[in-house]
Protein backbone atom coordinates (compact mmCIF):
# COMPACT_ATOMS: atom_id res chain seq x y z
CA UNK A 1 0.00 0.00 0.00
CA UNK A 2 1.22 3.50 -0.82
CA UNK A 3 2.10 6.00 1.84
CA UNK A 4 -0.74 8.50 2.24
CA UNK A 5 -0.04 12.19 1.85
CA UNK A 6 -2.58 14.50 3.48
CA UNK A 7 -0.90 17.82 2.73
CA UNK A 8 -1.20 18.13 -1.04
CA UNK A 9 -1.08 21.72 -2.28
CA UNK A 10 -3.28 23.00 -5.07
CA UNK A 11 -0.18 23.70 -7.16
CA UNK A 12 1.05 20.10 -6.80
CA UNK A 13 -2.30 18.72 -7.88
CA UNK A 14 -2.52 21.13 -10.83
CA UNK A 15 0.94 20.01 -11.95
CA UNK A 16 -0.31 16.41 -11.90
CA UNK A 17 -3.56 17.21 -13.69
CA UNK A 18 -1.78 19.12 -16.45
CA UNK A 19 0.93 16.54 -17.15
CA UNK A 20 1.19 15.19 -20.70
CA UNK A 21 -1.60 12.63 -20.93
CA UNK A 22 0.64 9.60 -21.46
CA UNK A 23 2.79 10.47 -18.45
CA UNK A 24 -0.28 11.07 -16.27
CA UNK A 25 -1.85 7.78 -17.32
CA UNK A 26 1.35 5.83 -16.71
CA UNK A 27 1.81 7.28 -13.22
CA UNK A 28 -1.85 6.76 -12.28
CA UNK A 29 -1.91 3.19 -13.60
CA UNK A 30 1.27 2.39 -11.69
CA UNK A 31 -0.20 3.71 -8.43
CA UNK A 32 -3.42 1.82 -9.12
CA UNK A 33 -1.68 -1.53 -9.63
CA UNK A 34 0.40 -1.03 -6.52
CA UNK A 35 -2.68 -0.64 -4.32
CA UNK A 36 -5.55 -2.48 -6.05
CA UNK A 37 -6.34 -5.43 -8.28
CA UNK A 38 -6.64 -3.67 -11.65
CA UNK A 39 -9.11 -6.26 -12.94
CA UNK A 40 -11.66 -5.85 -10.15
CA UNK A 41 -14.35 -3.17 -10.07
CA UNK A 42 -16.70 -2.55 -7.17
CA UNK A 43 -20.31 -2.32 -8.42
CA UNK A 44 -22.88 -0.25 -6.53
CA UNK A 45 -26.59 0.29 -7.13
CA UNK A 46 -28.02 3.70 -6.28
CA UNK A 47 -31.63 3.66 -5.13
CA UNK A 48 -33.76 6.76 -4.55
CA UNK A 49 -35.81 5.87 -1.48
CA UNK A 50 -37.38 9.34 -1.29
CA UNK A 51 -37.47 11.44 -4.45
CA UNK A 52 -38.00 15.16 -5.05
CA UNK A 53 -39.16 18.01 -2.89
CA UNK A 54 -35.73 18.91 -1.53
CA UNK A 55 -35.60 22.42 0.00
CA UNK A 56 -31.99 23.04 -1.07
CA UNK A 57 -31.00 25.15 -4.10
CA UNK A 58 -28.12 23.04 -5.49
CA UNK A 59 -27.73 24.37 -9.01
CA UNK A 60 -27.20 20.94 -10.58
CA UNK A 61 -30.02 19.04 -8.89
CA UNK A 62 -33.38 18.17 -10.50
CA UNK A 63 -34.76 17.16 -7.09
CA UNK A 64 -34.78 20.72 -5.75
CA UNK A 65 -38.40 21.72 -5.14
CA UNK A 66 -37.77 25.26 -6.35
CA UNK A 67 -36.94 24.22 -9.93
CA UNK A 68 -39.33 22.91 -12.61
CA UNK A 69 -37.69 19.67 -13.79
CA UNK A 70 -40.60 17.23 -14.21
CA UNK A 71 -39.17 14.94 -11.55
CA UNK A 72 -41.95 12.88 -10.04
CA UNK A 73 -41.64 12.97 -6.29
CA UNK A 74 -42.40 10.03 -4.06
CA UNK A 75 -42.66 9.50 -0.35
CA UNK A 76 -40.26 7.27 1.54
CA UNK A 77 -40.27 3.72 0.19
CA UNK A 78 -41.26 0.76 2.35
CA UNK A 79 -38.72 -1.67 3.78
CA UNK A 80 -39.97 -4.58 1.67
CA UNK A 81 -39.82 -2.47 -1.51
CA UNK A 82 -36.21 -1.65 -0.78
CA UNK A 83 -35.41 -5.29 0.02
CA UNK A 84 -36.84 -6.39 -3.35
CA UNK A 85 -34.71 -3.78 -5.15
CA UNK A 86 -31.62 -4.87 -3.21
CA UNK A 87 -32.14 -8.51 -4.14
CA UNK A 88 -32.48 -7.50 -7.79
CA UNK A 89 -29.26 -5.51 -7.56
CA UNK A 90 -27.43 -8.41 -5.92
CA UNK A 91 -28.56 -10.79 -8.65
CA UNK A 92 -27.17 -8.41 -11.30
CA UNK A 93 -23.72 -8.26 -9.71
CA UNK A 94 -23.87 -5.32 -7.30
CA UNK A 95 -22.11 -5.67 -3.97
CA UNK A 96 -23.44 -2.41 -2.51
CA UNK A 97 -26.78 -0.63 -2.32
CA UNK A 98 -26.65 3.12 -1.78
CA UNK A 99 -29.95 4.60 -0.59
CA UNK A 100 -30.55 8.28 -1.29
CA UNK A 101 -33.24 10.48 0.22
CA UNK A 102 -33.86 14.04 -0.96
CA UNK A 103 -33.53 15.57 2.50
CA UNK A 104 -31.56 18.58 3.68
CA UNK A 105 -30.70 16.74 6.85
CA UNK A 106 -31.85 13.73 8.85
CA UNK A 107 -34.59 14.30 11.42
CA UNK A 108 -35.22 11.86 14.23
CA UNK A 109 -38.59 10.18 13.95
CA UNK A 110 -40.58 7.51 12.18
CA UNK A 111 -38.98 8.00 8.75
CA UNK A 112 -35.42 7.76 10.06
CA UNK A 113 -36.40 4.67 12.06
CA UNK A 114 -37.66 3.20 8.79
CA UNK A 115 -34.32 3.94 7.09
CA UNK A 116 -32.51 2.22 9.94
CA UNK A 117 -34.63 -0.87 9.35
CA UNK A 118 -33.75 -0.73 5.65
CA UNK A 119 -30.07 -0.70 6.62
CA UNK A 120 -30.52 -3.77 8.84
CA UNK A 121 -32.48 -5.58 6.14
CA UNK A 122 -29.91 -5.02 3.36
CA UNK A 123 -26.94 -5.79 5.60
CA UNK A 124 -28.54 -9.17 6.37
CA UNK A 125 -28.52 -9.86 2.62
CA UNK A 126 -24.71 -9.79 2.85
CA UNK A 127 -24.50 -6.58 0.85
CA UNK A 128 -22.69 -3.39 1.72
CA UNK A 129 -25.13 -0.63 2.65
CA UNK A 130 -24.51 3.04 1.93
CA UNK A 131 -26.79 5.99 2.67
CA UNK A 132 -26.86 9.57 1.43
CA UNK A 133 -29.46 11.41 3.50
CA UNK A 134 -28.05 14.91 3.86
CA UNK A 135 -26.43 16.28 6.97
CA UNK A 136 -26.37 14.11 10.10
CA UNK A 137 -25.43 14.56 13.74
CA UNK A 138 -22.99 12.39 15.67
CA UNK A 139 -25.81 10.49 17.38
CA UNK A 140 -27.57 9.83 14.06
CA UNK A 141 -24.30 8.57 12.59
CA UNK A 142 -23.91 6.20 15.55
CA UNK A 143 -27.47 4.91 15.08
CA UNK A 144 -26.75 4.20 11.41
CA UNK A 145 -23.51 2.43 12.32
CA UNK A 146 -25.30 0.34 14.92
CA UNK A 147 -27.88 -0.71 12.32
CA UNK A 148 -25.08 -2.06 10.10
CA UNK A 149 -24.29 0.81 7.74
CA UNK A 150 -21.11 0.23 5.74
CA UNK A 151 -20.66 3.67 4.14
CA UNK A 152 -22.11 7.17 4.27
CA UNK A 153 -22.02 9.42 1.22
CA UNK A 154 -21.79 13.18 1.58
CA UNK A 155 -20.14 14.88 -1.40
CA UNK A 156 -18.14 18.09 -1.18
CA UNK A 157 -19.33 18.74 -4.76
CA UNK A 158 -16.54 21.20 -5.70
CA UNK A 159 -13.91 23.46 -4.17
CA UNK A 160 -14.80 25.67 -1.22
CA UNK A 161 -14.19 28.74 -3.41
CA UNK A 162 -16.62 27.68 -6.17
CA UNK A 163 -19.17 26.16 -3.80
CA UNK A 164 -20.78 29.55 -3.18
CA UNK A 165 -21.61 29.74 -6.91
CA UNK A 166 -23.46 26.41 -6.79
CA UNK A 167 -25.33 26.30 -3.48
CA UNK A 168 -26.56 29.04 -1.13
CA UNK A 169 -28.69 27.05 1.31
CA UNK A 170 -25.94 25.19 3.16
CA UNK A 171 -22.31 25.85 3.97
CA UNK A 172 -19.21 23.93 2.93
CA UNK A 173 -18.29 23.51 6.58
CA UNK A 174 -21.59 21.70 7.20
CA UNK A 175 -20.47 19.05 4.73
CA UNK A 176 -17.13 18.69 6.47
CA UNK A 177 -18.87 18.52 9.85
CA UNK A 178 -21.15 15.73 8.62
CA UNK A 179 -18.11 13.76 7.40
CA UNK A 180 -16.54 14.38 10.80
CA UNK A 181 -19.61 12.96 12.53
CA UNK A 182 -19.42 9.83 10.37
CA UNK A 183 -15.73 9.45 11.27
CA UNK A 184 -16.71 9.12 14.94
CA UNK A 185 -18.15 5.69 14.02
CA UNK A 186 -16.89 2.61 12.17
CA UNK A 187 -18.77 3.67 9.00
CA UNK A 188 -16.62 4.36 5.94
CA UNK A 189 -16.78 7.71 4.15
CA UNK A 190 -17.83 8.21 0.54
CA UNK A 191 -17.25 11.77 -0.66
CA UNK A 192 -16.45 13.25 -4.04
CA UNK A 193 -17.87 15.80 -6.40
CA UNK A 194 -19.05 16.93 -9.81
CA UNK A 195 -16.97 18.32 -12.63
CA UNK A 196 -18.35 20.30 -15.53
CA UNK A 197 -20.44 22.78 -13.52
CA UNK A 198 -18.62 25.77 -14.97
CA UNK A 199 -15.77 25.57 -12.49
CA UNK A 200 -12.11 26.16 -13.33
CA UNK A 201 -9.48 23.42 -13.28
CA UNK A 202 -8.17 25.16 -10.15
CA UNK A 203 -11.49 24.36 -8.46
CA UNK A 204 -11.15 20.68 -9.33
CA UNK A 205 -7.72 20.75 -7.74
CA UNK A 206 -9.16 22.58 -4.74
CA UNK A 207 -11.77 19.88 -4.22
CA UNK A 208 -9.07 17.20 -4.30
CA UNK A 209 -7.02 19.18 -1.77
CA UNK A 210 -10.03 19.20 0.58
CA UNK A 211 -10.68 15.47 0.14
CA UNK A 212 -7.03 14.43 0.38
CA UNK A 213 -6.59 16.55 3.52
CA UNK A 214 -9.16 14.48 5.39
CA UNK A 215 -7.52 11.98 7.73
CA UNK A 216 -8.17 9.25 6.96
CA UNK A 217 -8.91 9.99 3.34
CA UNK A 218 -12.37 8.88 2.10
CA UNK A 219 -12.59 5.16 1.36
CA UNK A 220 -14.63 6.02 -1.74
CA UNK A 221 -14.55 9.09 -4.01
CA UNK A 222 -17.26 9.39 -6.69
CA UNK A 223 -16.29 11.50 -9.69
CA UNK A 224 -19.44 12.74 -11.42
CA UNK A 225 -19.74 14.54 -14.74
CA UNK A 226 -22.56 17.08 -14.70
CA UNK A 227 -25.75 15.81 -16.29
CA UNK A 228 -27.42 19.07 -17.29
CA UNK A 229 -31.13 18.64 -16.59
CA UNK A 230 -33.71 20.96 -18.14
CA UNK A 231 -35.17 23.28 -15.54
CA UNK A 232 -32.08 23.41 -13.34
CA UNK A 233 -29.85 26.49 -13.24
CA UNK A 234 -27.14 24.53 -15.06
CA UNK A 235 -29.36 23.25 -17.88
CA UNK A 236 -27.40 25.02 -20.63
CA UNK A 237 -23.88 24.03 -19.58
CA UNK A 238 -22.10 22.01 -22.26
CA UNK A 239 -20.88 18.50 -21.31
CA UNK A 240 -17.22 18.09 -20.45
CA UNK A 241 -14.98 16.01 -22.69
CA UNK A 242 -14.00 12.45 -21.85
CA UNK A 243 -10.39 13.65 -21.60
CA UNK A 244 -11.30 15.91 -18.70
CA UNK A 245 -12.90 12.95 -16.92
CA UNK A 246 -9.84 10.76 -17.57
CA UNK A 247 -7.53 13.46 -16.22
CA UNK A 248 -9.69 13.87 -13.11
CA UNK A 249 -9.81 10.13 -12.44
CA UNK A 250 -6.07 9.76 -12.93
CA UNK A 251 -5.24 12.71 -10.67
CA UNK A 252 -7.62 11.46 -7.98
CA UNK A 253 -5.99 8.03 -8.11
CA UNK A 254 -2.50 9.47 -7.57
CA UNK A 255 -3.58 11.83 -4.80
CA UNK A 256 -5.65 9.19 -2.96
CA UNK A 257 -3.96 5.87 -3.79
CA UNK A 258 -5.94 3.59 -1.45
CA UNK A 259 -9.35 5.06 -2.22
CA UNK A 260 -11.94 3.47 -4.48
CA UNK A 261 -12.48 5.97 -7.30
CA UNK A 262 -16.01 5.65 -8.65
CA UNK A 263 -17.20 6.56 -12.14
CA UNK A 264 -20.59 7.99 -11.33
CA UNK A 265 -23.00 10.32 -13.17
CA UNK A 266 -22.36 11.00 -16.83
CA UNK A 267 -21.42 7.49 -17.97
CA UNK A 268 -24.25 7.40 -20.53
CA UNK A 269 -22.27 9.92 -22.58
CA UNK A 270 -19.02 7.94 -22.34
CA UNK A 271 -18.01 5.38 -24.92
CA UNK A 272 -16.71 2.00 -23.82
CA UNK A 273 -13.28 3.12 -24.95
CA UNK A 274 -13.53 6.20 -22.76
CA UNK A 275 -14.61 4.18 -19.76
CA UNK A 276 -11.80 1.70 -20.40
CA UNK A 277 -9.32 4.57 -20.23
CA UNK A 278 -10.86 5.64 -16.91
CA UNK A 279 -10.44 2.11 -15.53
CA UNK A 280 -6.83 2.09 -16.75
CA UNK A 281 -6.31 5.46 -15.04
CA UNK A 282 -7.47 4.10 -11.71
CA UNK A 283 -11.26 4.04 -11.53
CA UNK A 284 -12.31 0.85 -9.76
CA UNK A 285 -15.95 1.40 -8.91
CA UNK A 286 -19.14 2.22 -10.84
CA UNK A 287 -22.82 2.76 -10.24
CA UNK A 288 -24.87 0.15 -12.11
CA UNK A 289 -28.56 0.27 -13.04
CA UNK A 290 -30.57 2.32 -15.51
CA UNK A 291 -30.96 5.35 -13.23
CA UNK A 292 -28.85 7.34 -10.75
CA UNK A 293 -31.55 8.76 -8.48
CA UNK A 294 -33.22 10.74 -11.31
CA UNK A 295 -30.66 10.83 -14.15
CA UNK A 296 -29.98 8.10 -16.74
CA UNK A 297 -27.26 5.47 -16.40
CA UNK A 298 -26.11 2.57 -18.64
CA UNK A 299 -28.11 -0.65 -18.44
CA UNK A 300 -26.51 -3.23 -16.13
CA UNK A 301 -26.37 -5.80 -18.94
CA UNK A 302 -24.36 -3.35 -21.03
CA UNK A 303 -21.97 -2.92 -18.12
CA UNK A 304 -21.52 -6.66 -17.72
CA UNK A 305 -20.80 -6.95 -21.45
CA UNK A 306 -18.18 -4.22 -21.07
CA UNK A 307 -16.66 -6.01 -18.08
CA UNK A 308 -16.40 -9.22 -20.13
CA UNK A 309 -14.81 -7.36 -23.02
CA UNK A 310 -12.22 -5.75 -20.73
CA UNK A 311 -11.59 -8.79 -18.56
CA UNK A 312 -12.99 -7.07 -15.47
CA UNK A 313 -14.89 -8.77 -12.67
CA UNK A 314 -17.21 -7.36 -9.99
CA UNK A 315 -15.62 -7.08 -6.57
CA UNK A 316 -17.08 -9.21 -3.78
CA UNK A 317 -18.78 -7.39 -0.90
CA UNK A 318 -16.70 -6.55 2.17
CA UNK A 319 -13.43 -7.03 0.28
CA UNK A 320 -11.95 -3.90 1.83
CA UNK A 321 -13.52 -3.99 5.31
CA UNK A 322 -15.31 -6.60 7.39
CA UNK A 323 -19.10 -6.75 7.37
CA UNK A 324 -20.61 -4.81 10.30
CA UNK A 325 -23.09 -6.45 12.62
CA UNK A 326 -26.65 -5.17 12.79
CA UNK A 327 -28.11 -4.42 16.20
CA UNK A 328 -31.89 -4.77 16.31
CA UNK A 329 -33.94 -1.69 17.17
CA UNK A 330 -35.06 -3.03 20.55
CA UNK A 331 -31.45 -3.67 21.58
CA UNK A 332 -30.15 -0.31 20.38
CA UNK A 333 -27.72 1.52 22.62
CA UNK A 334 -28.31 4.86 20.88
CA UNK A 335 -31.75 6.42 21.17
CA UNK A 336 -33.23 9.35 19.23
CA UNK A 337 -32.39 12.64 20.91
CA UNK A 338 -34.88 14.77 19.02
CA UNK A 339 -32.03 17.03 17.99
CA UNK A 340 -32.60 20.24 16.09
CA UNK A 341 -29.10 21.21 14.96
CA UNK A 342 -28.61 24.66 13.51
CA UNK A 343 -27.12 23.75 10.16
CA UNK A 344 -25.89 26.85 8.35
CA UNK A 345 -27.88 28.87 5.83
CA UNK A 346 -25.32 31.25 4.30
CA UNK A 347 -28.01 33.53 2.85
CA UNK A 348 -26.20 34.86 -0.22
CA UNK A 349 -27.92 34.89 -3.62
CA UNK A 350 -26.87 32.95 -6.73
CA UNK A 351 -28.28 34.72 -9.77
CA UNK A 352 -28.73 31.70 -12.04
CA UNK A 353 -30.41 29.75 -9.23
CA UNK A 354 -32.84 32.62 -8.69
CA UNK A 355 -33.58 32.78 -12.43
CA UNK A 356 -34.38 29.06 -12.52
CA UNK A 357 -36.61 29.47 -9.49
CA UNK A 358 -38.45 32.34 -11.20
CA UNK A 359 -39.00 30.21 -14.31
CA UNK A 360 -40.71 27.58 -12.16
CA UNK A 361 -43.18 30.18 -10.89
CA UNK A 362 -43.96 31.24 -14.47
CA UNK A 363 -44.38 27.61 -15.59
CA UNK A 364 -46.79 26.87 -12.75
Amino acid sequence: MSEIKNNWSKEEILNLYNKPMMELLYEAATVHRKNHNPNQVQVSTLLSIKTGGCPEDCGYCPQAARYHTNVEGNDLMGVQQVKAQALRAKASGSSRVCMGAAWRNVKDGEEFDQVLEMVRTINKLDMEVCCTLGMITENQAKRLAEAGLYAYNHNLDTSEDYYKDVISTRAYQDRLDTIGNVRKTNVTVCSGGIIGMGEKVEDRAGMLVALASLSPQPESVPINALVAVEGTPMEEIEPISIWEMIRMVATTRIVMPNTQVRLSAGRTDMSREGQAMCFFAGANSIFAGDKLLTTPNPDVNQDMEMFKLLGLEPMKPFAKKAQPESVEAEASQYKPLGEKPRWTRPGHTIERNEEAKAKRKVTK
